[in-house]
């Protein structure tokens, strides 16, 4: 659950990173020069990389999130007593939760 956590965390940061990046890309367009040209050739090159790794990060995460619910219907289906009570044990929890406040 922390490593999604992180990851969910990571892929936000990275998201406003690659905007911020574009941004300034944006507003240095008009600034003429051998260097500045360079500088914004690399920089697109970082933020092309940056958003390839972001969706391949994505990806992952979709695949583990359809993995873990393949193995919770399988689970349920094998076991769907033990499930009931499961779902029965944690609405109790929830409902004492609840009731405290």
């Amino acid at each position: 659950m922390e490593n999604e956590v992180s990851r969910d965390k990571l892929v936000t940061d990275l998201k406003v990173v690659i905007a911020d990046a574009e941004d300034l890309l944006k507003a240095t367009a008009s600034h003429a020069g051998e260097k500045a040209a360079a500088a914004r050739l690399k920089i697109q090159d970082s933020i092309d990389g940056a958003k390839e790794k972001l969706a391949h990060l994505s990806e992952a995460g979709v695949y583990k999130a359809k993995a873990a619910a393949r193995a919770t219907d399988d689970y349920v289906h094998d076991n769907p007593w033990q499930a009931v009570g499961i779902a029965a044990a944690a609405g109790v929890v929830l409902g004492l939760l609840i009731s405290r406040r």
